[in-house]
């Protein structure tokens, strides 16, 4: 063979490595895409902050006792581990990451105060934090392979926007009203009117268009099952549900309640009361209606294990009780001695 021949051979076999190489690393950077079914949190966690969020066995969560800064531990509050900093809530995870809102405030050196503000991922070990956009937040949900977000831009401008989760494709969905996110199931976003009337309606993710479910006068809904549980806005926000297979309501509690929680067989709740105000649970049909602790208290977030929840505008202590057995109140003390932990 040649000289020549050899040369353009050599070149040749260099481009190809050379092409192949650039290709995996192309491959390599790019970022796994989700089931379309993946659901990133709980409509009813979403709907209290989404300070909590759980995904194989793993929750994710806002530590109040670390100024909200964003931790990881087991369902049974084992090995609990900082991620990182900054005041986070409306935790999704989904596939090998998490997202979420920060709504922190950090100082420069020259004594400034500069915003870290916005809608960010990282890997589930909180490594390779990514900003996705650069905005205050209402509300959020992972819907498959989008994150779909409620944006406050000032107290009368609010949009639904919706981003990919490799931060491509980033579009207003509706510029003028602010629509809850936060319950997804099989493809639609199920949300209250907020502008002419308070119907449930459906976003289909698919085209992303909009529909009428039912002409009910509902807040907050939370579809689990066949039914859709909501506060009854016309009858001073009761609790109620309705059937999407038989368009039954059915009063689960005529008292009037603040928030609400639903996760599988049970219903956690705040009654608003001026004489006996509570933290109440129930059967999700509206039986064996219990206190769990008397007082009013706000951010229900429900795990596998544990219902995590703190008094009305004090963030600690953080109470916590077991979700499925007896009603046993205690502090959340795992969180409490991490950030304890962090801080010596």
């Amino acid at each position: 063979m040649g000289a020549k021949r050899k040369n353009i051979l050599t070149i040749i076999i260099t481009f190809v490595i050379i092409s192949l190489l650039m290709a995996l690393i192309v491959l390599t950077g790019r970022m796994p895409l989700n089931d379309e079914d993946t659901v990133g949190n709980t409509a009813g966690n979403l709907n209290n902050k989404g300070y909590f969020c759980e995904q194989d066995g793993r929750v994710y969560f806002a530590n109040a006792y670390d100024n909200y800064s964003l931790y990881s531990m087991n369902s049974d509050e084992t090995d609990v581990k900082k991620l990182h900093g900054g005041s986070t809530s409306y935790i999704n995870a989904g596939g090998d990451y998490i997202y979420y809102v920060t709504t922190s405030v950090e100082t420069n050196d020259n004594g400034s105060f500069r915003g870290a503000y916005g809608i960010y991922r990282s890997k589930l070990n909180g490594k390779n934090v990514t900003g996705l956009d650069r905005c205050y937040v209402a509300g959020m949900q992972l819907c498959g392979n989008y994150l779909y977000y409620s944006k406050i831009d000032t107290k009368t401008s609010m949009s639904l926007e919706k981003i990919r989760i490799d931060k491509k494709d980033k579009q207003t969905i509706n510029p003028n009203a602010l629509i809850n996110p936060n319950c997804y199931v099989n493809g639609r976003i199920y949300y209250n009117g907020t502008e002419q009337d308070h119907y449930l309606y459906a976003l289909n993710t698919a085209n992303d268009s909009t529909s009428v479910v039912w002409e009910g006068n509902i807040w907050n809904p939370v579809y689990d099952g066949n039914f859709v549980y909501y506060m009854d806005v016309e009858n001073d926000y009761r609790l109620c549900r309705y059937s999407m297979y038989d368009n039954i309501v059915e009063v689960l509690t005529n008292e009037r309640i603040d928030t609400f929680n639903v996760y599988e067989s049970y219903i956690y709740y705040q009654t608003n009361s001026r004489t006996a105000p509570a933290l109440k649970r129930m059967y999700i049909d509206g039986s064996s209606q219990e206190v769990v602790r008397e007082g009013i208290y706000e951010n229900i977030n429900i795990t596998s294990q544990y219902v995590y929840f703190n008094a009305f505008g004090e963030p600690t202590p953080v109470y916590r009780t077991s979700t499925y057995g007896g009603v046993n109140v205690t502090s959340f003390e795992a969180g409490m001695q991490a950030a304890l932990k962090e801080l010596q």
